[in-house]
């Protein structure tokens, strides 16, 4: 049956093509294309992982916008006022800003934005819900948002509140949906189609394939000239299909998901570069902390003792830097003081020895999962395996596509030992990481699969978010960190620069061009990937096809 596999994968790979380069060669060749992993969703009230995160970055408008050194900036919001306590903001609108089908924005679609993110409960919403008390429309241009209780990170987080046409979804939802009077909240029709303001809006969403997404002519911002016309993000990672498209000029900027090999031989193309952004990504081995034997922490810190982490940071992902504790070294807040686990055989049998496993080690292999989309990964889940095995302990690599990884990661019972999982901030701040990785609401995502639940730390990461005085916030976050590394629910393996192969001969792309001046590129998931920063000049790519 191996041909009929092989003959699907290549029927696949050339619908892939086609979308890429034959359908688009009849249209405006002002176009970026990327590739990354499926499932893309552009609802705003559900997208959390990456590509859904540059998607609705693109499409939709915030209060405030991400900067690249970590701060946010007015947006849709010209300005603000924060009482004493910390416990309203109040924003003032922009006046005249548009929809994708004309109509003005006003605080009513922010007020029905935040209520339907925290309704449906997915996405950012974990962001949000603990801390929102109510949102009004003071009147057409200022929006007030009262928490229940400070939150010192609120006006960063904003940076994930995407601002809907109510309007334009309630002519959309469907009454059969789960959500009362608002039936299923527009969702099913939101898969397909936007209700934003941002700098684009969709031309067609093919679910499993693409999403094609053109220029808003009539953004409120300007537009620089030779921003791109239309952007198509490509759901495929596969390295054949990335590579012929690069090669025939169809795509412009590579996924980050790609094998060594990839970036040195792609890179030897004219006009191609490999660009290293440390977006604040880190590459975590999470280990599941109520299953035997990973619930036990001498089991934990002995596998953290014994892995080659210069091997993964130098040769399998070269120019990444080994994570030092859960928070990357560029987000704010981050500790640069806390324990770094090295290689040292000997304190890993000693750890062994402490566990409760240690005389029945045999009885308990554990299953270490890496994802099927990421080639690289397969180096590092033998690695481990390789490194485990001189201590005794026994790994079962296992190969295992994203969206089964996701499914199987919602209940502690189906939960494996291990993952190998990247993971970014949400908004610019070392809070950001503590609580989507590591406090109790995020047990069932795949951002952890630890299933940690420890009141204590939960605690701490509520007190420390709650903390409106920047210094004072900061110095918990940094006792926090410690706390999580002596505790050591995760491998803290790289902070890993995400590698894009790219057009450099025929793009300029803003966060490429930080990143080769050794300057911070944005720490925000998705930014980077902000369409208007980026400039591409279609005759110089004809150019190079005619060489």
């Amino acid at each position: 049956m191996q041909w009929k596999k092989l003959l699907a994968l290549a029927a696949v790979s050339l619908l892939l093509l086609m979308a890429a380069g034959g359908v688009l060669a009849q249209e405006s060749q002002k176009i970026v294309r990327f590739t990354e992993a499926w499932p893309t969703y552009i609802d705003p009230a559900v997208a959390a992982d990456f590509s859904s995160s540059v998607s609705v970055a693109n499409l939709y408008d915030t209060l405030v916008f991400p900067t690249y050194d970590g701060e946010v900036v007015p947006h849709l919001a010209e300005r603000w006022e924060i009482s004493d306590d910390g416990l309203t903001y109040t924003f003032y609108l922009r006046k005249g800003v548009k929809f994708h089908d004309g109509s003005e924005l006003t605080a009513e679609d922010v007020v029905f934005s935040m209520n339907r993110l925290l309704t449906i409960g997915q996405g950012y919403s974990y962001i949000f819900k603990p801390v929102i008390e109510k949102v009004e429309a003071l009147d057409d241009y200022t929006v007030r948002f009262t928490l229940k209780k400070s939150f010192g990170p609120f006006l960063y987080a904003l940076v994930r509140l995407y601002v809907l046409n109510k309007d334009l979804v309630m002519q959309h939802i469907e009454d059969t949906g789960e959500y009362g009077e608002y039936g299923d909240y527009g969702k099913r029709w939101l898969l397909t189609h936007d209700a934003g303001s941002g700098p684009y809006m969709v031309k067609e969403m093919r679910m499993e394939e693409y999403l094609h997404a053109v220029q808003f002519p009539d953004y409120w911002k300007p537009i620089p000239e030779d921003a791109p016309l239309e952007f198509k993000f490509i759901g495929t990672t596969e390295t054949a299909t990335v590579r012929t498209l690069m090669s025939k000029r169809e795509l412009e900027i590579s996924d980050f998901r790609q094998p060594a090999e990839f970036y040195k031989n792609i890179a030897k193309l004219p006009g191609i570069k490999v660009a290293k952004l440390f977006g604040g990504s880190t590459f975590y081995c999470m280990m599941h902390n109520q299953k035997p034997p990973t619930d036990d922490i001498h089991f934990r810190k002995a596998l953290a003792y014994c892995i080659d982490y210069d091997a993964i940071a130098n040769q399998i992902f070269p120019g990444a830097r080994q994570a030092q504790g859960p928070v990357s070294f560029i987000l704010p807040g981050h500790n640069p003081d806390v324990y770094q686990y090295k290689r040292d055989l000997e304190k890993a049998r000693e750890e062994l020895k402490k566990s409760k496993y240690y005389e029945q080690l045999d009885q308990y292999p554990v299953d270490l999962v890496w994802c099927a989309e990421v080639p690289d990964e397969e180096k590092v889940a033998l690695l481990i395996q390789a490194n485990a095995a001189e201590i005794g302990i026994k790994v079962n690599v296992v190969k295992t596509p994203w969206m089964k990884i996701i499914d199987e990661v919602a209940t502690p019972e189906s939960t494996a030992h291990m993952y190998l999982i990247f993971v970014s901030p949400h908004y610019a701040e070392a809070g950001s990481m503590l609580q989507s990785k590591y406090h109790s609401s995020s047990c069932g995502t795949w951002e952890q699969t630890e299933w940690l639940q420890d009141p204590e730390l939960d605690a701490m990461i509520e007190d420390a978010i709650a903390t409106v005085d920047h210094e004072e916030r900061f110095a918990k976050y940094r006792k926090i960190q410690e706390y999580i590394v002596d505790l050591c629910p995760s491998l803290f393996l790289i902070d890993q620069p995400e590698n894009y192969a790219y057009q450099d001969y025929y793009i300029d792309w803003v966060a490429a061009e930080r990143a080769e001046r050794g300057e911070k590129v944005n720490p925000v998931m998705g930014y980077n990937h902000y369409m208007l920063d980026v400039k591409v000049y279609p005759e110089k790519r004809d150019e190079l096809l005619k060489k």
